[in-house]
């Protein structure tokens, strides 16, 4: 495929899971690829050198909770690949906290790393999509924003957050070419997933864990659409559905 030529992804959290099979999947359809990252550099790297096959793909370290550090970001990617026309926010933690031990500290921890990177990184890259009066702004939601999950408050109201920013900026810039949509998977195989109870698996109606190529599939779909806006797409074995 190349069905994105010419123009440049910008995907947070890249290093492995669901980041790095979303910029895998849009390396394939033909976009050149950013693959950021926090601290797993050799894993960044391996990710490009997989993608560099077929398409110019760089590694950028940055914390995106960070205003200073997304704005070496993006300045990186714009003069050494070009443009972001494609952002997927994907950074993000996850730790299971019983709500009880949910300190003010961990709170504001979560919201920063899960909710206000999105904001960041998506205030910063818009200029370049409205000159351009084109982009795809795709946030990794959870389907802990829909149901509550089992990680705990601290998580599901930043990835609630996220639906709300989403709509918020679908709307602000539908008749500018620009779209904005999340995803919101559940139990997709990752680290965090493994750290989750044993007996997880049985709570999905389709019996079996997510694989990351699922939702890069999605990823790619909503990329390719200038139509979709505004909507939540849920690969979640029909644990959440609506």
């Amino acid at each position: 495929m190349n069905i994105f030529s010419g123009r440049v992804a910008l995907v947070t959290g890249a290093s492995r899971g669901i980041g790095k099979a979303i910029a895998i999947a849009l390396a394939e359809a033909g976009a050149d690829i950013a693959v950021n990252y926090r601290v797993q550099a050799e894993a960044a790297e391996a990710v490009c050198q997989t993608i560099r096959a077929a398409r110019r793909c760089i590694a950028v370290q940055a914390d995106v909770s960070i205003t200073a550090d997304v704005e070496r970001l993006v300045k990186t990617v714009e003069n050494e690949l070009g443009p972001v026309g494609i952002l997927v926010n994907n950074a993000g933690i996850g730790k299971m906290i019983p709500p009880d031990q949910v300190t003010e500290e961990i709170w504001n921890e979560f919201l920063r790393v899960n909710l206000t990177s999105v904001f960041l990184v998506t205030q910063r890259v818009l200029p370049a999509m409205r000159a351009a009066r084109w982009g795809r702004i795709i946030n990794l939601s959870s389907v802990a924003a829909q149901y509550g999950g089992v990680i705990g408050p601290h998580y599901a109201a930043t990835k609630a957050g996220i639906l709300g920013l989403t709509r918020s900026y679908a709307s602000q810039f539908a008749k500018e070419g620009i779209t904005a949509n999340s995803i919101a998977p559940a139990l997709i195989e990752t680290d965090m997933v493994a750290a989750l109870p044993k007996d997880i698996a049985s709570r999905i109606p389709v019996g079996k864990i997510g694989e990351p190529d699922e939702v890069g599939r999605i990823a790619v779909l909503l990329a390719q659409s200038s139509y979709i806006t505004g909507q939540t797409i849920n690969p979640n074995g029909g644990l959440y559905m609506t």
